[in-house]
């Protein structure tokens, strides 16, 4: 292309460089122009100055452009990660903190606590505000500002960290939100490191989010651990100062806040100097932000820091069995979590002034069993050279108490065999102080009777309020347990599961599975009754055998034809034994376990003396059953479990009160109101049945309108008529029989078996009155004789006897009720006169020909008796239904009644299995 000025340029863009600036030449004035062009000195082009120095410059902009956003994305994908695996807030919208279990005795009062964390909850709104004010004040004065985190805490923190000396701990910077992110959502036993420290400040950051300060303040109050056990500031208030929250003044609330920081090096009993510098520097710091004027800071800094020793309630002495035992029903309800950290409110049925009068029998009666039985067996332990108290007391005070030794009872140290002197501590171990006595001549005796004593020896000694005396005591190798319970309710009123709970925590009330011999019986009396069969109906006691097994009265005498009030009172075996094959081993079993006193029992006839296995606490039961008029009763020890808030989570089936109704006539279940006919929500173990479902429905009905109704639904497992026939003929076994130990001094209508299983192994009194009954057992753990001709009425009566003394001492006289259409008759069985009680259709003292009621020959399925076992020990294996055998058979046999054997004593044999006295 050819231009104006001649050239192939547009010489309108030629560009020339001069000092003073650019210049255009234009092509047609020829003239020169100023421009924009670059050249050089030589006329060329200029190269653009500081080209590298841009070029360095544009290079480490997108250097560092590139490292911001590779240092954002690797950033955020660590965020990313971080807020993956951070736990929710929402449940701290909700937040119930871990809160102890308490157990309630009868009378209201805490007998224990259950804590796996002892902390008593206190709402924001019961803090006072000297305490929150505290707590503020020494772990995060911005609390209500900062919106989680606290970055110039975190600056402050940081700098001091890089200046302290090595060794020194590394100064905080978290806020209570971030605390408690940690202990509620992280756990406070993470590692400390930076990672976990970002968790934090996000968690605190939504939890400031989520929650208003107030209630991010509550929960910290109520989680933090403040050391002695202690969680939160109202266990807190109370371990140190033995006080509620509401009554701690100023310096007690800087003391708490104090704690915090570090509870074990700002503990008051061991580092007084540092907490007491601690509580005043959280002083300060309140009065610093205006909690409270300096005045009264330099007054609260002046009080001295003394703590009150609190001691946790329960358990009530003698309670352990108990309490224990409500445990154990409370985690197999509710499960080990919420049983000790659900705050439960439980009230349970224990009677404490009775619980201690139980244990005491207990102890008493098995001591005086060990002292005539077992003798003395040596000293506990040895200590040279006793020559002065310099000697003897700092060794005695380093000697460990032996297991199963009582509190009341004290280590003694021999001084003089010669004279019985011995000295022994008394007080708390830091201030203990030397006493000395003399042991009772009856100790001496007994003691020197066994082995020679020694100065030095070890004792366990009682020291005696009158006379000045000290007795001798060792811990008995024998055990005992009883149940006393509410005839009505079945209400557990006391409890007694062996020697020593310290010693041994298994309950042999309600663990321990023993034969309870004799006391059986009645059982297999009430299943007679309920048959029809009268108290004055007579059996032969006579020898009788079963194969190899030959029963025998424990007297080792026969009576010929005697009535059943008669072979009830002095518990005769023959007669039972015969009672028991007429009316069959199924009929017995049935009965045995709807009274619940067992679960299953073999259908034979050792069976009928007891010789099956049963707990204390299943007999107790058993026999308010009878006492209750054949109305089932199942023992409880809890009255109602609630739950922290109060609402009532259990209470016992069976009984309930529901709204009176109008009264009128029952309505049809078709087109009655629900809320008219309700049952109690929980019904019995049982069951109920339709007849009492329309029994509840009547009384209902029929009750006025100005109070609740009590509904019943257990079952009836027996008539009333039957079951006060049992009671009639029991209370002759207290008055003549065989348990009149049991019996003497009380002049209240009372009722009562003994029992005594074979051997002697186990010795039982179980009795009632109309509205308690008591059941006692004695014997070894590892079941071994307890000396020929020790019965449960003169082993068990009298424990028996002092138990029901008190316990019928402030109760009103009552008498058992007659049910309708019994007649009582005085008689003569034969052998005295004797009140019983008789049905409509049977008469007074008359012995009826039961060959003439009889509808067929009993089957060995009845009786068991081909299947007899030939020992105790083959017991546990013995079938429940014995095989095919023939019925007992010739002249004069009553059906179902074994013919005696030719081969038997005719005065001895082998005493048998089974129930003896």
């Amino acid at each position: 292309m050819i231009f104006r000025n001649g050239s192939g340029r547009d010489g309108r863009l030629l560009v020339t460089s001069r000092v003073g600036g650019d210049v255009v030449e234009g092509a047609a004035s020829g003239q020169p122009r100023r421009g924009f062009g670059l050249t050089g000195p030589g006329g060329g082009p200029r190269r653009p100055r500081f080209r590298l120095i841009r070029r360095l410059l544009g290079g480490g902009a997108a250097v560092v452009l590139l490292v911001t956003l590779a240092g954002g994305l690797v950033a955020w994908t660590k965020y990313e990660q971080l807020v993956a695996d951070l736990p929710t807030v929402d449940g701290l919208r909700t937040y119930q903190p871990p809160v102890m279990s308490r157990l309630y005795s009868g009378d209201d009062k805490v007998m224990a606590e259950l804590a796996a964390e002892r902390r008593i909850f206190v709402p924001y709104s019961a803090i006072p505000a000297r305490v929150k004010n505290a707590v503020i004040a020494a772990e995060d004065q911005k609390f209500y500002t900062h919106g989680g985190v606290d970055p110039f805490a975190i600056i402050r923190a940081g700098l001091s960290d890089l200046t302290v000396h090595r060794g020194h701990r590394p100064m905080g910077a978290s806020t209570i939100t971030q605390q408690v992110a940690r202990i509620m959502l992280l756990g406070s036993k993470q590692t400390l490191s930076l990672e976990r420290k970002a968790k934090e400040a996000l968690l605190a950051i939504r939890i400031e989010q989520t929650l208003p300060k107030e209630k991010i303040l509550e929960i910290y109050l109520n989680e933090i651990y403040l050391g002695a056990g202690a969680y939160g500031v109202g266990a807190a208030a109370q371990t140190y100062f033995n006080k509620p929250l509401d009554q701690v003044d100023d310096a007690e609330a800087a003391f708490l806040g104090a704690l915090p920081k570090s509870p074990t090096n700002y503990n008051p009993y061991r580092f007084p100097e540092a907490a007491k510098g601690r509580r005043d520097w959280v002083l300060q710091r309140m009065a610093e932000i205006g909690a409270i004027s300096d005045s009264e800071a330099r007054a609260a800094q002046n009080e001295p820091l003394v703590p009150q020793s609190f001691t946790r309630p329960g358990p009530v002495p003698g309670s352990e069995w108990f309490g224990e035992e409500v445990r154990r029903q409370l985690i197999e309800r509710y499960g080990q979590d919420t049983t000790m950290q659900g705050g439960l409110l439980v009230h349970t049925s224990m009677d404490p002034h009775l619980q201690q009068i139980a244990t005491a029998a207990v102890r008493d009666g098995l001591m005086a069993y060990d002292h005539d039985h077992g003798g003395w067996r040596g000293p506990v332990g040895h200590l040279d050279g006793v020559a002065n108290a310099g000697q003897w007391v700092p060794a005695l005070a380093a000697a460990a108490r032996p297991p199963g030794m009582l509190d009341s009872w004290r280590l003694g140290v021999l001084l003089s065999p010669s004279t019985g002197e011995i000295g022994w501590l008394e007080g708390p171990a830091a201030r203990a102080e030397p006493r000395t006595g003399r042991l009772l001549g009856r100790d001496m005796a007994w003691m020197r009777r066994m082995r020679a004593p020694h100065a030095g020896d070890l004792l366990m000694v009682e020291p005696q309020a009158e006379g000045g005396g000290v007795a001798l005591r060792q811990v008995p190798k024998v055990e005992g347990a009883l149940v006393t319970m509410d005839v009505r309710t079945g209400r557990v009123l006391a409890m007694v599961g062996g020697w020593s709970f310290g010693q041994s925590q298994f309950n042999r009330a309600t663990q321990a599975l023993r034969q309870p011999g004799s006391s059986f019986k009645p059982f297999v009396y009430l299943t007679a009754m309920e048959q029809g069969i009268s108290p004055s109906q007579k059996f032969d006691d006579s020898p009788v055998s079963y194969g190899t097994w030959h029963p025998n009265n424990y007297e080792k005498d026969f009576w010929g034809p005697t009535t059943l009030h008669d072979a009830l009172r002095e518990s005769r075996n023959l007669v039972t034994i015969r009672l028991a094959a007429h009316i069959g081993m199924k009929a017995v079993a049935n009965m045995a376990t709807s009274l619940q006193l067992v679960d299953a029992m073999p259908h034979v006839l050792p069976a009928a003396l007891g010789a099956v296995e049963t707990t204390v606490l299943r007999e107790a039961g058993a026999y308010a059953t009878i006492a209750a008029g054949g109305r089932l009763v199942t023992p409880t020890l809890i009255d109602n479990v609630q739950d922290r808030d109060g609402h009532v989570l259990w209470q016992p089936p069976g009984l309930g009160l529901q709204a009176a109704a109008t009264p009128g006539p029952a309505t049809p279940a078709s087109g009655a109101p629900a809320s008219a006919v309700a049952a109690p929500q929980s019904a019995s173990a049982g069951g109920q049945t339709p007849a009492l479902a329309q029994a509840a429905m009547a009384a209902a009905t029929a009750a006025p309108a100005d109070g609740p109704v009590l509904v019943d639904t257990r079952p009836q497992v027996a008539s009333p008529a039957s079951a006060f026939q049992i009671v009639t003929m029991m209370r002759d076994v207290i008055l003549r029989g065989t348990g009149t130990r049991a019996g003497q001094g009380i002049d209240r209508p009372i009722a009562g078996k003994t029992g005594t299983s074979q051997n002697f192994n186990d010795a039982w009194f179980a009795g009632f009155s109309p509205d308690i009954v008591t059941i006692v057992w004695i014997g070894f753990d590892t079941p071994q004789t307890l000396g020929k001709n020790e019965t449960g009425g003169t082993i068990a009566g009298p424990i028996w006897n002092r138990v029901m003394k008190a316990v019928l001492a402030d109760r009103p006289k009552l008498d058992f009720p007659v049910p309708q259409g019994v007649t009582l008759t005085r008689y003569d069985t034969g052998m005295g006169m004797a009140m019983d009680a008789f049905k409509p259709d049977q008469v007074p003292g008359i012995s009826a020909d039961l060959n003439a009621t009889a509808t067929g020959a009993l089957t060995a399925e009845d009786t068991g008796a081909e299947t007899m076992p030939d020992s105790e020990s083959d017991m546990a294996a013995s079938p429940s239904a014995a095989p095919a055998g023939g019925p007992a058979t010739g002249p004069g046999a009553v059906p179902g009644q074994p013919v005696p054997s030719a081969a038997a004593p005719a005065a001895g044999g082998d005493i048998g299995m089974g129930g003896l006295y």
